[in-house]
C-alpha cells in the first residue's frame, strides 16, 4: 500500500478529508508561472524530470503521468494521475492509482497587478471508515509537504532573472532546494514563504540541453533552467 503497488479501492466506508488550502505569491507574470508548472508535462523533459515523471499518454491539454517518489531505502512509490491544463489559470490532478483510492487537486493561478497568486486545494478519500481515515491522515501529511516544496521551487524559478544562477542568496540552499516555511492564515489557510537561507554553494549549471527559451505573454521571452522536478 505504501508504494501503491497494490492499490486498494473497496468502495466501502468512504471518507474524505481536505488537502490544503495554502498558497504563495510569486513576483512573475501568470503566463510565466503556468509555463514553469506545465513544462515537465507538456514540454521536453530534462533527464532529472524524466526520472521523477513518466508521461504515459499525452494530449494537447491533458496527460496521464506516473510520478515516482523515493519512500524509504530502495522503496519507490508510484502514483498515476491525469493532469489537465487550463492555461493560464488552472491545473487539475486526479489520481488513478496510488496509496489511497481517491485524490483530486487543483493548482489555481490568479494574476495580480505585480504578481501571481498560486493556490493549492484538494480532497483525499479513503475506504473502511475510521481505520481508513487514519491511513488517509498519514498519507496526506507527506503529500501536502511535496506540494509545498514544489510551490517554493516554482516561486524561486519563476522569479529568477534570465541567466542568473541560483545561489543561497536568491533562493537556493546550495543543493537545489529552497528553504520554505508554511505559516497558518485565518480560516485554516496556509501561506508558503521562501527563506533564502545562509551558506552552501551555488547550484551548478545544468547541461546546455536543459536550457531553453519559450515565448510567453505579449511577445516577451523567458529563459528557464529546469532545476526542480515534482516529487509526487
Amino acid at each position: 500500500m505504501v508504494t501503491a503497488a497494490v492499490p486498494v479501492d473497496l468502495g466501502v466506508g468512504r471518507r474524505t478529508r481536505p488537502l490544503g488550502p495554502f498558497g504563495v505569491d510569486i513576483d512573475a507574470p501568470v503566463e510565466v508561472v503556468f509555463e514553469v508548472l506545465s513544462e515537465p508535462y507538456l514540454g521536453r523533459q530534462t533527464r532529472a524530470a524524466a526520472e521523477k515523471i513518466r508521461i504515459l499518454e499525452r494530449g494537447s491539454d491533458m496527460v496521464l503521468a506516473a510520478h515516482r517518489t523515493p519512500v524509504r531505502g530502495r522503496l519507490i512509490a508510484t502514483t498515476v494521475e491525469t493532469v489537465r491544463f487550463t492555461a493560464p489559470e488552472r491545473i487539475d490532478f486526479r489520481l488513478t492509482r496510488g496509496p489511497v483510492p481517491y485524490v483530486v487537486e487543483q493548482f489555481l493561478l490568479t494574476a495580480g497587478e505585480q504578481h501571481t497568486r498560486l493556490e493549492y486545494t484538494g480532497q483525499l478519500g479513503t475506504d473502511l471508515w475510521a481505520l481508513g481515515a487514519r491511513w488517509g491522515d498519514l498519507v496526506a501529511a507527506p503529500w501536502q509537504r511535496t506540494v509545498e516544496t514544489t510551490f517554493a521551487a516554482v516561486k524561486a524559478e519563476a522569479e529568477r532573472p534570465h541567466g542568473r544562477p541560483l545561489t543561497p542568496e536568491n533562493g537556493s540552499q546550495g543543493d537545489g532546494e529552497p528553504h520554505l516555511e508554511v505559516q497558518p492564515r485565518s480560516g485554516g489557510r496556509g501561506e508558503v514563504h521562501v527563506d533564502p537561507g545562509v551558506g552552501g554553494q551555488p547550484v551548478a549549471d545544468r547541461s546546455p540541453s536543459d536550457h531553453r527559451s519559450r515565448r510567453v505573454g505579449s511577445g516577451g521571452r523567458f529563459s528557464v533552467r529546469w532545476w526542480f522536478v515534482y516529487g509526487y
